[in-house]
């Protein structure tokens, strides 16, 4: 008798940075909880590996941030773009999911749809943000589209395009966590209010912010700083920050937020999560005057935080570039610690946005999708 052997189904998958490595990390777990029998391989971090991709390529020897600094590092880039591109062709997968990392990944969309291999792109790039017409090429480039944001569906269905929205991936983190039972004696902190600072997780991030936010500890003399550190970045660019007296937790982010008493936070995935850990908190952002400029002029959103994007009104103050000084800083976390009514009407912006976001699991949801098409 013949037997049946049945083949393993391969899946290729690509993430950049430290929020999208997340995301594909819990989406192969999901996708891997529903079919033990698949093979996953691609480009990724420390979390898609620990979940079973076999890496080809390492993002962080990829990532760069803002216009400027990509053109000075688009050889860089170029280099890995080939190198992806030939272990794809080599491996042969059965589908190709991308994980939001759009300049990178919009290039690998076109690539494998020309070589006939299916894309499913998971966390699409805000093609909504500037120069929408590429929300074309997506549509050309990709089979299927799962949407982490409730407002891209209503967007992309301008250019007759089906997204599916999943929900977002942040409450299955947050689902998942536990608080530390002793944080505070863990961390040598006093039981002062604390103030959380999140600079971001890029070299170049901390660098433009973190400045001011250490000059703002001398103003509230009552309360405690305490940084949510990034271990992948090198630990000297935290020495100003202890040398002013601020603790830096590492890997604690989600313990921290959910002690702190108001939070300042670099533009970024972090918004959303300070805002589901309903912390008070003021965005900040500042990049290169030129990568600015360039900015200004092709990002036709009236908001940069998700949190004000998902509430499609102001609902935390945004302190971009100019704006971004220590007195602004000190004026509006004066606010959030002495206003009642002002930090209410916050809650209450958070409130519509955890409304707005609903309680599906992104990961499980998308994970089915993805396996049903594989039949």
């Amino acid at each position: 008798m013949t037997s049946v052997v049945i083949k393993k189904k391969k899946i290729y998958i690509i993430s950049g940075e430290r929020s999208g490595d997340l995301h594909a990390s819990n989406l192969v777990l999901a996708l891997k909880e529903q079919n033990p029998n698949l093979e996953l391989r691609g480009m990724g971090g420390s979390y898609s590996q620990e979940a079973g991709v076999e890496l080809a390529v390492d993002y962080a020897e990829v990532a760069l941030m803002g216009f400027i600094e990509v053109v000075f590092g688009f050889r860089k880039v170029l280099k890995y773009l080939s190198l992806v591109k030939k272990d794809i062709l080599q491996w042969k997968p059965d589908v190709l999911i991308l994980v939001d990392y759009g300049g990178f990944n919009m290039k690998i969309a076109a690539f494998a749809k020309e070589n006939g291999i299916p894309v499913h792109y998971y966390i699409p790039p805000k093609v909504w943000a500037w120069n929408q017409k590429r929300a074309l090429k997506l549509k050309a480039f990709t089979d299927q589209i799962y949407s982490i944001l409730p407002f891209e569906p209503a967007f992309f269905q301008k250019f007759d395009m089906q997204v599916n929205y999943v929900g977002n991936p942040l409450l299955d983190e947050i689902k998942k966590f536990n608080p530390h039972p002793f944080f505070f004696q863990k961390n040598e902190l006093s039981y002062a209010p604390i103030i959380a600072l999140l600079p971001g997780s890029r070299k170049q991030e901390l660098e433009a912010m973190l400045d001011k936010m250490v000059e703002l500890v001398p103003k509230f003399p009552n309360a405690q700083f305490v940084i949510a550190g990034v271990e992948s970045l090198p630990s000297e660019l935290y020495e100003p920050a202890k040398k002013a007296g601020i603790k830096v937790v590492f890997n604690q982010t989600y313990d921290l937020l959910s002690h702190a008493t108001a939070a300042v936070v670099t533009s970024g995935t972090a918004t959303l999560e300070t805002a589901l850990f309903r912390v008070p908190q003021v965005v900040v952002y500042k990049t290169s005057s030129i990568s600015y400029m360039i900015g200004k002029r092709v990002i036709k959103v009236p908001f940069i935080s998700l949190v004000n994007l998902i509430a499609e009104q102001e609902v935390v103050k945004e302190l971009i570039q100019d704006d971004f000084s220590v007195a602004n800083l000190e004026k509006e976390l004066m606010q959030i610690l002495g206003n009642q009514i002002y930090k209410g009407q916050m809650l209450q912006g958070y409130d519509l946005i955890a409304e707005k976001i609903g309680q599906n699991s992104a990961s499980k949801t998308a994970a089915t999708m993805i396996l049903e098409s594989l039949k």
